[in-house]
């Protein structure tokens, strides 16, 4: 018998033809369910040019959602935190409280559990240093327990004093417990020094959401845990923007280009520590199945004049919604006279652009903080893609000028309200990231935040319309394609 290789080739080029239509239907119908459409859309062009490759990466990262066990976890914890915080709420309605604040504080209560409480006090630190030896002092005064939490922490000559100072207090018997992010420290330069003088000390600490598959830990890859916490006693509670790492991030990359980051931190006393302890004790909850429930302390609501109301929103994909997205887009909305936001990454969704071209086109004085170069290119030249829509809006754009990367993340509304965290202004921290935002109402607050911006001013520079009309194709086709792969998520 003659074997017949041109009937062989044809079938297996029908076989790919079909196997290749039938991937096609197949996405068409399951690609598009509970996503975006332009989420939905980027990830079936994707398939559709390169089918195979395509979908190994749908497989790999199409899924925006922790696993079952650890959503169950969320759920779990979402409820204690309801039950153990009734009677919270209890802050003071007084005539400086914006007719259009209600419903926002209900929304996040109901998407993330958390209750708006009265009595706290908040101290901005916004230079780099200054911060970490802010937090490396609050330390020193921890008698039961410290609880560390942040996407990157690296033991590096900057941050020895911080490890330095853990260390200390685990010699005087306070109980300290870490997290810090897997995929996140691993790509630092110190992973391995950093977890070996973690144990030297003494401390329990954590991977948070590891990718580990011979230990049976596997998720979406790129599903980060990107919280900055750091709580002491329950008692003090720092969170924002900053890591803890040398402010270049120790890449030679960044030193050769005269890199440094700015970022924001701020300390908070009172009741909202609780609150920013509980997410800690959530996480903890999700990578050790150890909840430490005696540790989310009630502290008694005091009615001072100048303390803040404040409210912790937590989200990421172990809810249900986009909490911080309906957070943002809710307060943009709300807002009368002003919205001023800072963020490092703006690659906002379509609900999010409507709300703040509609704000602006409303008369709203809306400006938007970014740095003038990147340190991450696909996002950069996707957030550029937005600026037009935004200028011809009336939108002003300041641009940090290089080398400092700006990457503070804050947004105020008005002179009464304002956001504080770790959420960056982009789909990855709508959607794949877990994040923590402050809500604070308190118009002191506020004006020390302003102040904050007015010294962003000065070391920025207007972007114009007309400028940014005359910026070479070859930049128009960058922002334009890194916009595509910006919406696969």
């Amino acid at each position: 018998m003659v074997f017949d290789w041109s009937t062989v080739t044809l079938a297996i080029g029908i076989l790919l033809v079909v196997v290749d239509f039938v991937v096609r239907v197949l996405s068409v119908i399951f690609v598009p369910r509970n996503r975006r459409p332009q989420t939905a859309t980027a990830w079936l062009l994707a398939i559709f040019f390169l089918p195979y490759i395509g979908i190994i990466l749908f497989w790999l990262i199409g899924s925006r959602y922790l696993p079952k066990k650890r959503r169950e976890k969320q759920h779990e914890i979402n409820r204690y935190i309801l039950e153990t915080t009734e009677g919270m709420d209890l802050v003071r309605r007084d005539k400086t409280w914006p007719t259009w604040l209600e419903p926002i504080v209900a929304l996040n209560r109901n998407l993330g559990a958390m209750p708006l409480v009265g009595g706290n006090s908040a101290t901005l630190h916004d230079n780099y240093d200054e911060s970490l030896i802010a937090m490396t002092r609050a330390l020193r005064t921890a008698k039961r327990y410290i609880h560390v939490e942040f996407y990157i922490l690296n033991l590096d000559k900057t941050t020895r004093p911080f490890f330095d100072e853990l260390e200390a207090a685990v010699r005087r018997g306070v109980t300290v417990r870490v997290l810090l992010d897997h995929i996140a420290c691993l790509r630092s330069k110190n992973y391995h020094q950093t977890l070996r003088r973690l144990t030297g000390m003494g401390a329990d600490w954590h991977l948070m959401l590891p990718v580990q598959p011979f230990k049976g830990k596997f998720q979406r890859p790129d599903l980060r845990n990107h919280r900055k916490i750091l709580i002491i006693d329950g008692l003090v509670g720092f969170t924002g923007s900053q890591n803890v790492i040398d402010s270049s991030y120790d890449k030679r990359a960044n030193l050769k280009r005269g890199l440094r980051w700015k970022d924001l931190i701020v300390r908070f006393e009172g009741p909202i520590v609780a609150g920013i302890n509980a997410l800690f004790v959530t996480d903890w909850y999700s990578e050790t199945n150890e909840l430490l429930v005696r540790e989310v302390e009630r502290v008694p609501v005091e009615h001072a004049k100048d303390l803040l109301e404040a409210q912790v929103v937590p989200s990421g994909p172990g809810f249900d919604g986009e909490n911080n997205l309906r957070l943002f887009n809710s307060l943009i909305y709300a807002a009368i006279e002003r919205v001023i936001i800072t963020t490092p990454y703006f690659v906002p969704d379509e609900s999010m652009l409507y709300a703040i071209t509609t704000a602006a086109q409303s008369g709203v004085d809306v400006q938007l903080f970014v740095s003038e170069i990147g340190d991450q290119a696909v996002t950069y030249h996707a957030q550029r893609s937005y600026y037009e829509e935004l200028l011809r809006a009336g939108v002003r754009i300041w641009l940090y000028r290089a080398p400092t990367i700006l990457h503070a993340k804050h947004i105020t509304i008005d002179d009464q309200v304002a956001v504080i965290g770790s959420s960056n202004m982009d789909m990855r921290s709508f959607s794949l990231d877990l994040e923590i935002s402050v809500m604070i109402k308190g118009s002191k607050f506020v004006q020390s935040l302003r102040r904050i911006e007015d010294s962003y001013r000065t070391r920025s520079r207007e972007l114009t319309l007309d400028e940014w009309m005359r910026r070479p194709m070859r930049s128009k086709v960058l922002d334009n394609v890194a916009r595509l792969t910006a919406a696969v998520q």
